[in-house]
């Protein structure tokens, strides 16, 4: 299993490495906004400013969104309507399915969500 992610302030390596801790057999890849992959995978990312998808993620999708299985996205719950709504935008965008949205980096029931998610899907 493959998730490619994008993390700004740690909160998204964070959730990364408690997946890590779960399924080390998975492979986890950081996403910069050049790179080209060839293998399926779920996308996490972030939501930046108030509610908009980060540069290196759109360009990453630009690239790669036939790939990409699923979109995860942490946020911040004070930002209201704007909470993780890059997930939103990118899923329809590219027409990818939404897996989650989680705060900052994330819950060990959301860290078992995503997996749960990832391995049925």
């Amino acid at each position: 299993m493959v998730i490619y992610y994008d993390s700004k302030t740690g909160n998204v390596q964070r959730f990364v490495n408690k997946v890590k801790k779960e399924r080390p057999d998975w492979k986890f890849v950081k996403i910069d906004s050049e790179m080209k992959v060839d293998e399926e995978g779920h996308l996490l990312t972030f939501t930046t400013k108030i509610g908009e998808t980060p540069i290196p993620t759109s360009e990453f999708l630009e690239k790669n969104s036939k790939y990409i299985k699923s979109i995860s996205s942490s946020g911040n719950m004070n930002w209201g309507v704007f909470f993780a709504v890059a997930a939103d935008k990118m899923s329809e965008k590219y027409g990818i399915p939404v897996c989650m949205k989680f705060e900052l980096s994330g819950t060990h029931v959301e860290v078992e969500h995503f997996i749960e998610y990832v391995e049925n899907n």
